[in-house]
């Protein structure tokens, strides 16, 4: 078959943040429509005696059910799930989360790049993968995984960014990543979903 005109299945959103994030997410989910049709899976830098308010928080504004993911839990479209304070949030075949307390990568638990490598191990080019404001470099990695893989990388455009240090590690790493701006993402990812004919 002539892999030019076959159909991808793009289903999985992967998003990695730390500070300066929130406020993104807060404005992508508040754009996104409750039939989007992909689940997201996103990880935020937080501190091991966080409160665990940030579901609840983006809750207030989201059209799609967001909450910590569960260990066991499938993933499943139309709903967000965030990594718990402490855990790493992975992927293991043939979709379902699994949470960990293995050791911190880059200095990070939850570690982005856990999440995205992962997801691209399990779901190959069904993934697209979105880094956003940030410190460090997590997520650059997992953006290459992503990409080898056949999926997509965006990042939120570095100057909007409160921290650009996470976007702009991410497009060294692929330089074929799409930079976004906070006002875009919702309507970028909504494009990127679904089956794409190549």
């Amino acid at each position: 078959m002539d892999a030019q005109n076959t159909d991808v299945l793009r289903d999985i959103v992967v998003v990695a943040g730390s500070q300066g994030a929130t406020e993104a997410l807060r404005i992508m989910l508040a754009q996104l429509p409750a039939d989007f049709p992909a689940a997201i899976l996103i990880v935020i830098h937080t501190s091991p005696s966080s409160p665990g308010y940030l579901a609840s928080v983006l809750n207030r504004y989201s059209n799609l059910p967001v909450e910590y993911a569960e260990h066991g839990q499938p993933v499943l479209p139309s709903h967000v799930y965030l990594a718990s304070a402490d855990r790493h949030l992975e992927v293991m075949a043939p979709g379902i989360i699994r949470l960990s307390d293995g050791p911190k990568v880059n200095f990070a638990r939850p570690a982005a790049d856990q999440l995205f490598m992962s997801a691209a191990e399990v779901y190959g080019s069904r993934v697209i993968s979105l880094v956003l404001s940030g410190g460090d470099s997590d997520g650059s990695d997992g953006a290459v995984a992503v990409l080898n893989a056949g999926g997509l990388s965006f990042v939120q455009r570095p100057e909007e960014a409160a921290v650009p240090s996470m976007p702009i590690q991410a497009m060294q790493k692929v330089p074929s990543s799409v930079s976004v701006g906070v006002a875009e993402l919702a309507a970028t990812l909504s494009t990127a979903v679904g089956r794409i004919r190549r």
